[in-house]
């Protein structure tokens, strides 16, 4: 049987890569963390640790064992708040990522929302374009906007968006697009976190699907949404960006749509979490909500 108050501490040492600083972050003494992990190397009857004067250091056998320690304290953690929930509501940390964009239009917005419903919820946001590795990373949850590529995680669909090609109209002035094949010799900023960024399947009004093929990609490249808009306004070229950011800039009249006959595939919204053999209840609950809200 593990002792989860020894797991905690063995996490926190390999977390703070220090005994002082685990101590510190637990509240407790380096004493009794330090006894802590010798009762748990014992149990076990393996070395975790290996430790110098200068650096302490996984072995084979606490690498993998801190992986799976990191899993059951999360279980061990969502199995309290749901228990917890039914008297005053979720408990505990929402660990959640997002894109800074979609983030600060409607993910944050929606935290803010969903813990006035759960005032005992502790959240805590990050801002990343990067598919971290949720369990390692300690993610509860992240929304993750476009295609999903294969992974061990789960995946719940929010809603979908369409991406469009816009460009300033100065840009558009000096070359007039009015065909796909003209679009393809554009001057482009490609978002470079994108799976296949430079092929699209467009659909036309009363046409064929068109295979298009951007031919002139490596001008300017951002995994930032932000900067490829930023390159549009400036009147660097086309830029392939979602309607959900682009619209203001639609409306005053600082960006145009390019060949709006002509669509481009539309994107999901999604929310990815560890696949787990007991999700969380705070993250079923937060799903839930976004889909209503959205």
């Amino acid at each position: 049987m593990i002792n989860l108050q020894r797991l905690a501490a063995f996490v926190a040492v390999v977390d703070a890569k220090s005994f002082t600083a685990a101590a510190r972050t637990l509240g407790q003494t380096k004493a009794v963390v330090s006894f802590n992990i010798r009762q748990l190397e014992a149990e076990l009857g393996v070395a975790l640790l290996l430790r110098t004067t200068r650096r302490l250091t996984l072995t084979e056998a606490g690498d993998a064992f801190y992986r799976r320690g990191i899993q059951l304290l999360k279980d061990a953690e969502a199995i309290v708040d749901d228990v917890r929930r039914g008297h005053g509501g979720l408990s505990g940390e929402l660990h959640i990522t997002s894109t800074s964009e979609y983030g600060a239009r409607v993910i944050v917005p929606a935290l803010v929302a969903f813990r006035r419903l759960h005032l005992g919820l502790k959240i805590r946001h990050v801002s990343s374009s990067q598919h971290e590795d949720l369990i390692s990373e300690r993610f509860d949850l992240a929304i993750r906007l476009g295609s999903l590529a294969d992974s061990s995680h789960r995946a719940a669909l929010l809603t979908r968006f369409r991406i469009l090609p816009v460009a300033s109209p100065g840009w558009l002035e000096e070359n007039p697009v009015n065909a796909p094949q003209m679009l393809e010799q554009a001057c482009w900023g490609i978002h470079t976190r994108l799976n296949d960024r430079l092929r699209w399947c467009l659909s036309g009004p009363g046409q064929e699907p068109y295979a298009f093929e951007i031919a002139k990609a490596n001008m300017f490249g951002s995994d930032s949404a932000s900067a490829l808009m930023a390159f549009a306004l400036e009147g660097g070229g086309v830029a392939l960006l979602p309607e959900w950011l682009v619209g203001p800039a639609l409306e005053r009249g600082e960006l145009c749509h390019v060949l709006p006959e002509f669509a481009f595939p539309e994107q999901g919204v999604y929310a990815v979490y560890p696949d787990t053999r007991h999700v969380p209840e705070k993250v079923r609950a937060f799903i839930d909500f976004l889909r209503q809200r959205i």
